[in-house]
């Protein structure tokens, strides 16, 4: 394993990663907003513009599985580069989109470029930072993915209320372009971390799902993320349909999730070590029950702030704790490892969109989501359980 002994250098790459992570998390989460205008603009079911947020997620979770091997072989640098210009470019295709499936097909290209950027930036941590500290950083870390992803709703809510949707992909691809030249002359400097010959891909995978803590790890991401992101992909909907709201206000109420996740960063320092993972897990747990349940029985819209800011500090203290797990499935092939994280947790979101709009449609949105707060609540319960057991072999803390 390579590690770069210029602390300095280190450092500048992660600031760097965390430029690109800032970009990639406003991208994450720009359609939520979106899903009601885009129904309206295309004449068409809130459930099958859901389709443009399932066609990116899908994307980003099968192409997890190609970045972190090439992350691993050719250098975690120039393989987020690489992501940020054909996401750039499959932005600009979405901001000429003639049609839904069109539409669809560019939010999935889309998809496949980003899917480079957040789990690589993690593996590179990974790689550079001492497990004791790890969480710290990545919690701190991760406060770049959630600014982004705390202004790309509020921004796309924005454009699209006093311009355009179009206009959202347009800029998206702009930035993506200007950060990926930025990354160009650390990307040329990146050293592989992997250097000697390694098996297939697909053995390696294999190889890594047969270990029971690995699989512990990865179903419970996949579950967190069929659910949270299953239930949260249609709040934008939600919002529209019970309280009428125009975008701009939809996506502030959305950006909220963000800024809780902000708090979560600000806040790990303290929480980390009063908390400890397995308390992480509960706590994060019992949050989104509260949080779910709370903007579903709210009778206005102000009622369901506190909910949105909160949903965001209850997700990423259960995440974060999976998240730092992740980084320590394969010390010698980080990338892959992490990446096969990343690409359970956002199969899962994907199957999640998929499978929420029809169940919305047929029961309605409150006992959907309701019930998916429960759920949320039991896969708390059970990955601290899951950790009490690991802890008691000797593998883990």
């Amino acid at each position: 394993m390579h590690r770069d002994p210029n602390v300095h250098s280190t450092s500048r790459s992660i600031r760097l990663l965390a430029l690109a992570a800032f970009v990639s998390g406003a991208n994450l989460r720009i359609t939520d907003p979106l899903v009601p205008v885009l129904a309206e603009h295309f004449s068409a079911s809130v459930s099958a513009a859901g389709a443009v947020v399932s066609a990116f997620t899908l994307a980003y979770a099968l192409f997890q599985i190609v970045h972190g091997p090439l992350g691993d072989r050719i250098g975690k640098l120039r393989m987020v580069t690489i992501g940020m210009f054909i996401a750039a470019c499959a932005s600009l295709a979405c901001a000429f989109a003639p049609a839904l499936p069109v539409l669809a097909l560019a939010r999935f290209l889309t998809g496949m470029g980003a899917a480079a950027v957040i789990p690589l930036a993690l593996a590179f941590i990974g790689d550079n930072v001492g497990y004791e500290r790890r969480q710290l950083v990545l919690g701190q870390f991760i406060g770049a993915v959630l600014s982004g992803q705390m202004l790309g709703p509020l921004i796309a809510g924005a454009l699209s209320e006093v311009f355009s949707w179009r206009s959202v992909f347009a800029i998206m691809a702009a930035i993506f372009a200007l950060v990926g030249l930025l990354l160009v002359p650390g990307a040329r400097a990146s050293q592989a971390v992997v250097k000697e010959a390694r098996a297939h891909p697909l053995v390696q995978y294999l190889q890594l799902a047969r270990d029971p803590w690995v699989r512990v790890v990865v179903l419970t991401v996949a579950v967190e993320g069929f659910l949270f992101y299953g239930a949260f992909a249609y709040l934008g909907a939600y919002l529209k349909a019970r309280f009428d709201l125009n975008y701009f206000l939809i996506g502030l109420l959305i950006a909220g999730f963000s800024v809780g996740g902000v708090v979560y960063s600000l806040s790990v320092k303290w929480l980390v070590p009063r908390l400890r993972e397995r308390g992480l897990s509960i706590a994060g747990g019992m949050l989104l029950l509260c949080c779910y349940l709370g903007i579903v029985v709210a009778a206005t819209w102000p009622w369901t702030v506190p909910f949105f800011l909160l949903s965001g500090l209850g997700f990423y203290m259960l995440h974060n704790t999976l998240q730092t797990r992740a980084t320590e499935m394969a010390p010698k092939a980080r990338g892959m490892a992490v990446s096969f994280f990343a690409f359970c947790l956002f199969l899962g979101q994907a199957a999640g969109v998929a499978v929420f709009g029809p169940a919305i449609e047929y029961f309605g949105y409150q006992p959907v989501i309701g019930v998916a707060g429960v759920a949320l609540l039991g896969v708390g319960w059970w990955f601290s359980r899951r950790l009490t057991q690991h802890a008691a072999t000797g593998k883990g803390a």
